[in-house]
């Protein structure tokens, strides 16, 4: 069977993550995210963003967490920005739009936006009352090509956003390898105060399902509950969401997942930069996207499963490996062993 690195949530679930639930199957709990595990998992990640006025909720998936804040902060005739290779633009079957928002995509060479892009979307969307008005800015760390946010980055876009009476939201699916990675200057307390609202995942980041959404906006907080509840997304078993995460950020087990899965790619990297590959972009993180020819895909997806994430011309495209928490030494040998044999 070929090794799989499409994604980073093709294993279950970290082992402590199994336990925990084993151990606590028979305790009787509270419903709807009001039992002791979830309150416990809520304190902790205000105590860890330093802001406790903040509000978390846990849903199941990514997906799910965009599409119900997001409907939630915006009032019918309002928009999203987001850059083009943003998850809520491209594979999130238009959830967002489902609900009357319309998407500003993006197009940029990394993954990220800057505030003068979002400048351009505004400037061509004056004609009020008859065109749509921008108040969310979207933003994924890391983003959906490995790329992370500095902190000035994040503070000029918050700025602006604050300048402008826009919200900004991150989606955090993959926040702990951003935090962890080598070139990283960001902490989660910066989230917790340079953002309207974020999430942090559970489910690429050793969790069998899993984010939490925490809004630091008093204003967005309001009656956030509802939406929830009517989009199906207050589970009656809510326990098992804020057993998973209170496991996962009890420790560092949170970080050291992530971590390990940076470096394993770091690995990978290093080997085909050892090639000769070039890379569609710069990532440090557990995404990495080398360019190869047609004839050394094709020999590397004998033993193993990747993306061919975009056409670069004729004979070459740029491919898509991503590691994870479980991603072992044995696998990595092997895959840079083969990947040795492409010279």
């Amino acid at each position: 069977m070929k090794y799989s690195f499409k994604n980073d949530y093709a294993e279950s679930a970290h082992p402590r993550i199994l336990e925990a639930l084993i151990k606590s199957n028979l305790n009787q709990q509270n419903g709807y995210g009001l039992d002791e595990y979830s309150t416990e998992a809520k304190s902790i990640i205000k105590q860890k963003i330093g802001n406790y006025s903040s509000t978390v909720d846990f849903v199941s998936g990514g997906t799910q967490a965009n599409l119900i804040a997001i409907s939630a902060f915006l009032r019918p005739h309002e928009s999203v920005v987001a850059a083009a290779t943003g998850h809520i633009f491209t594979n999130e079957s238009g959830a967002i739009e489902a609900t009357g928002h319309k998407v500003h995509a993006i197009e940029t060479l990394n993954g990220k936006i800057k505030p003068v892009d979002i400048q351009k979307i505004i400037d061509v969307h004056q004609n009020k009352p008859h065109q749509v008005k921008q108040k969310l800015v979207y933003i994924s760390n890391s983003t959906e090509l490995g790329t992370i946010y500095s902190k000035q980055e994040l503070i000029d876009l918050y700025q602006y956003c604050q300048e402008k009476e826009l919200y900004l939201f991150v989606d955090g699916a993959r926040l702990g390898h951003a935090l962890t990675a080598e070139t990283n200057d960001l902490t989660l307390e910066d989230f917790g105060k340079y953002t309207d609202a974020f999430y942090l995942g559970g489910t690429k980041n050793g969790a069998l399902i899993g984010e939490a959404i925490i809004i630091n906006n008093e204003n967005l907080q309001k009656e956030f509950g509802f939406h929830l509840k009517q989009k199906g997304a207050l589970l009656a078993k809510g326990r098992l969401l804020g057993l998973q995460f209170q496991e996962l950020l009890r420790d560092d087990l949170y970080f050291d997942l992530a971590k390990h899965a940076n470096q394993q790619a770091m690995k990978i990297k290093n080997a085909f930069g050892q090639l000769g590959s070039d890379f569609l972009c710069e990532t440090f993180t557990n995404q990495i996207f080398p360019i190869l020819t047609n004839s050394q895909i094709e020999k590397l997806s004998t033993n193993f499963d990747f993306y061919v994430w975009k056409k670069i011309d004729e004979e070459k495209s740029a491919v898509r490996i991503i590691t994870s928490w479980a991603t072992t030494d044995q696998i990595i040998e092997n895959f840079i062993n083969e990947i040795k044999n492409l010279k």
